[in-house]
């Protein structure tokens, strides 16, 4: 006989056999006790969880020709017998991923017109609904809002939101939870004893961890890992080795390194990792959450309930505050995100790891608002704990002070202004940084009746994005005219109406004659001479 996965051969049977979603079970057994059934049902929850197993249970259960008391399909009848092997015409599971036409939903409106042939409801199970397309949903929707009496539609997705509202409307909406991985791991190791299967606890509650709030998913695991070592005692190393995945105390001695700015010991532990043929990436993922049980831990009095961890390492969690501050772990959190993000697109995962564990370690890499607040909780952190922080205060060699007078560009005249104004669209578009180049777009280059150049902004938020790159937009103007800039940025409201007001002074002058001169004083790069 063919093997059988682990996450088909413990499919529930029954309610009871349903985790962690008690609540959708009641109400279902008390419709049913009540004779009040209704005609449409829209489950929604992550993968795993129990949707269409509990669909399966619920058209048993309604069609049975001997429930139990407390509303449990028999599963012994006839009827129970034939919907469990697939063979009934009373219960029809579609596939909406694969069957999302306008044709397939036409043949259902003409199928449910026929009474079931046996049995009391014909069921109609439609897994991945939000898969239909807009023509096939408008086609559902009188069916669905009034169906014969004996159907019954039960509408499975992990997407509610793609679902039509017009839809959603029509249907009793259950959301399953994610498992908890309590409820998992006591589940998986009934499982086992049944199996005759051995596995540690240890073992056993960080596949629950990997499951991530699915049963489907911790089963699959859970199969691979007693796969690889058949007939053995599976430990938690050998389901780390299967996974690829790394030890806890990697991720605490990673945290120290980080904190100390240890940048020899980060790499030690990156080749320990490759060595043991671990995966960057899913060290990345664990680190994060890592990272985010510690500042938990590290802000909340009491963070036991919340995080889903043995007393152990919730205090090896507190003792990482030796070498971290909160503020420190959010900004890790931002850099570690980014360089998750980055990772998907890598093929060389431990060049990048390495490259930002090295930005880390050194303090003269990061400059943002972001960094420089992790700087300072670093520093106060140190200070508490009784380090003295000695500042240093940079002097500048006279030499050095001298040559970068001699790299310093002459003043622009007014006829640069004009030039640097005419070339503008062309100096914008060769920038290379595609965020800076699309808020230059937004940018034009204007004059008062000083010598300053003014960057006039389409609106305020963009003086604050450009002050973050004025170093780089004034080495553009340096480079294409040769002179040094006084540059200013006003927002185009302000703009417009200081030019309103000094139009109006220079329509005063116009009798006096001075209107050309008073414009042209403003306005360098244009000829009012005319």
């Amino acid at each position: 006989m063919s093997y059988t996965a682990l996450y088909r051969k413990f499919r529930p049977n029954t309610f009871a056999g349903v985790i962690g979603q008690e609540h959708i079970v009641k109400t279902l057994k008390n419709q049913m006790k009540a004779g009040k059934v209704s005609h449409a049902y829209l489950f929604c929850g992550t993968r795993g969880t129990g949707k269409t197993s509990t669909a399966k249970i619920f058209a048993r259960a309604i069609n049975c020709l001997s429930p139990t008391e407390e509303g449990e399909p028999c599963n012994e009848c006839a009827l129970c017998r034939d919907i469990l092997k697939g063979r009934s015409v009373n219960v029809i599971e579609i596939d909406a991923a694969s069957n999302n036409s306008v044709d397939n939903v036409r043949e259902i409106r003409e199928e449910v017109k026929y009474p079931p042939t046996e049995g009391y409801y014909k069921v109609y199970i439609i897994d991945e609904v939000h898969m239909l397309s807009n023509s096939a949903f408008n086609a559902l929707l009188k069916t669905l809002e009034e169906p014969p009496a004996h159907v019954i539609f039960i509408l499975a997705t992990t997407d509610p939101q793609k679902v039509p509202a017009t839809i959603l409307s029509r249907c009793q909406r259950f959301d399953f939870r994610r498992i908890t991985t309590g409820d998992i791991a006591n589940t998986l190791m009934e499982y086992l004893a049944q199996e005759g299967q051995e596995i540690s606890p240890e073992a056993v509650r960080y596949v629950a961890q990997l499951g991530d709030g699915s049963m489907r998913d911790s089963l699959s695991i859970l199969d691979q890992c007693l796969a690889f070592y058949s007939g053995e005692r599976v430990t938690l190393e050998m389901v780390l080795d299967v996974m690829g995945a790394v030890d806890q105390t990697v991720l605490f001695h990673m945290t120290e390194a980080l904190g100390k700015k240890d940048s020899r010991r980060a790499m030690e532990l990156v080749e320990e990792m490759m060595a043991a043929g671990r995966d960057m990436k899913q060290f990345v993922s664990e680190y994060l959450v890592h990272l985010r049980n510690f500042l938990l831990v590290s802000t909340i009095p009491d963070a036991k309930g919340i995080l889903d961890l043995s007393a152990e390492n919730l205090e090896r969690l507190k003792g990482c505050s030796r070498f971290l501050s909160p503020h420190e772990a959010i900004f890790l959190i931002e850099r570690f995100s980014y360089l998750q993000s980055n990772m998907r697109y890598s093929t060389n995962d431990r060049i990048l790891l390495e490259v930002e564990l090295l930005r880390l370690c050194a303090p003269w890499t990061q400059m943002d608002v972001t960094a420089l607040a992790a700087k300072v909780a670093g520093l106060e952190r140190q200070v508490s704990q009784g380090v003295r922080v000695q500042v240093h205060e940079a002097v500048e060699k006279p030499e050095k002070r001298e040559a970068s007078k001699l790299k310093k560009k002459p003043p622009a005249l007014p006829e640069d202004r004009k030039t640097i104004q005419e070339e503008w669209p062309l100096l914008r578009n060769e920038v290379d940084d595609v965020i800076l180049k699309s808020q230059l777009k937004q940018v034009d280059i204007a004059f008062k009746e000083d010598e300053c150049v003014y960057l006039v902004c389409a609106y305020a938020a963009l003086i604050d994005m450009l002050h973050k790159n004025m170093q780089q937009i004034e080495a553009i103007l340096e480079k294409a005219s040769g002179k040094s800039f006084e540059i200013r940025t006003i927002t185009k409201e302000e703009y417009d109406r200081w030019f309103e007001s000094t139009y109006g002074k220079a329509e005063e002058a116009e009798e006096d004659g001075e209107f050309a001169s008073l414009l042209s004083s403003y306005f360098p790069e244009a000829d009012f001479e005319e």
